[in-house]
């Protein structure tokens, strides 16, 4: 048994989780009465959930009590790239969306799930989050708070003793540790989530909204494949598609099964550090661009409003569609971390256009139908472009210094 366990750890990640895939996908269809196999998906979710939002924490605090004055030069630039990003995703996702409008077949109203009526709500809220009980952002997930408070209790702990900051440093180590192994079990949660998937809605349910998740994927693709690398280029003026897709097969299809960005930090973190990138500098930026890097999240709120406004024959001129996009994908950073979270601002989105909140969340339901393939491109894209823009970054710093740039070691 123990040699088996060996040889199964052997083989690489990507390779076990395609083969959950099929065998979820197999039993889905031969087996759909066996309903006990979706606890291995719950569980999986269920683990990714409860280990995130202490990774956060904790690697932040880490990293910010260990940070050293005058070493987190690149950070401006960093935060600047992950906004930026953001607003061009969101900028290609309108583009995208006027030159191929798609229209809906609209589901059932989905249920009575609460989302933000307006910008002034949603700034409030993400206001209270940020001043919410430490404890209670834990327990609850709240990203925003979790962030805060790591920020200031990692700024407030540089004063202490190296005792201490080591204490941390193997703290933030053993969490990670975690991680890695709840990620190890991803191929047995992926078959519990895919044979649920299947034996409920069929396999036609990767079928069913096909224009309209060609349109989403179509449009990250072109985001990380053009767009990135153009940002990239221009802080680095040297071919940027080595790095894009070292980013893109290391972290990004990790991502893309993991649906956690969060859950996906210490892959980053290993990247960042093959790519010679200042330790100082990505293992703050690293967790922070998992909660306010939305490049993903802006392309489906955006693309999945002007569905709904093609659907109902709404006539709006462009230049406002990018305003009152971007303007509800800017809010978006208050769902990160949630795998499909995005998809509860697209009533905002579709407020903004002066659609009635029904028929908003009847779009929110299709969401959820495609969110398997969906919501994974979204993370994938997220966390990709995190290593991505920390490493053009710091690139574009060596750039400036006369420093060769070589992507970093194998």
């Amino acid at each position: 048994m123990k040699q088996i366990w060996k040889k199964w750890n052997s083989i690489s990640l990507v390779k076990r989780i395609i083969c959950g895939m099929l065998i979820g996908a197999i039993l889905g269809v031969v087996v759909p009465q066996a309903t006990g196999l979706s606890i291995l998906g719950d569980l999986f979710v269920g683990a990714l959930k409860a280990v995130a939002p202490i990774l956060v924490f904790v690697l932040v605090i880490s990293a910010l009590a260990h940070a050293k004055s005058g070493k987190s030069g690149n950070m401006k630039m960093v935060i600047f790239l992950y906004l930026l990003g953001t607003f061009l995703a969101a900028a290609v996702a309108v583009v995208a969306s006027f030159i191929f409008p798609v229209t809906l077949t609209l589901a059932e109203a989905a249920g009575d799930t609460a989302a933000p009526s307006g910008i002034l709500e949603v700034l409030k809220s993400l206001l209270l989050n940020i001043v919410s009980n430490p404890v209670s952002a834990l327990v609850n997930a709240n990203f925003i708070g979790i962030l805060t408070w790591a920020i200031i209790l990692g700024v407030a702990l540089r004063a202490a003793s190296e005792t201490t900051k080591d204490i941390l440093e193997d703290l933030a180590e053993a969490v990670s540790k975690a991680v890695r192994w709840v990620i190890s079990l991803a191929p047995i949660g992926i078959l519990g989530l895919v044979f649920t998937t299947v034996s409920t809605n069929g396999l036609e349910i990767f079928t069913e909204y096909g224009i309209l998740l060609l349109l989403l994927v179509g449009c990250m693709l072109f985001v990380a494949l053009v767009v990135n690398p153009i940002m990239v280029y221009c802080c680095t003026h040297k071919n940027p598609y080595p790095l894009v897709w070292r980013c893109l097969k290391e972290s990004g299809i990790t991502a893309f099964f993991t649906r956690s960005s969060a859950a996906n930090i210490p892959v980053n973190m290993e990247l960042c550090e093959k790519l010679e990138l200042d330790e100082d500098c990505y293992s703050v930026s690293i967790p922070l661009g998992s909660t306010i890097n939305m490049a993903g999240a802006s392309v489906t709120i955006t693309v999945m409003a002007l569905a709904a406004v093609h659907t109902l024959g709404i006539s709006v001129d462009i230049p406002t569609a990018i305003i009152l996009s971007i303007l509800a994908a800017a809010s978006a950073c208050g769902a990160s971390g949630v795998a499909g979270g995005s998809l509860l601002l697209i009533p905002l989105a579709c407020s903004l256009f002066g659609i009635p909140n029904d028929v908003a969340m009847q779009v929110v339901g299709v969401g959820f139908i495609i969110g398997v393939v969906q919501d994974s491109c979204e993370t994938a894209l997220n966390s990709s472009s995190d290593v991505l823009f920390a490493a053009a970054a710091e690139y574009r710093k060596w750039r400036l210094e006369g420093r060769e740039i070589t992507y970093g070691k194998k």
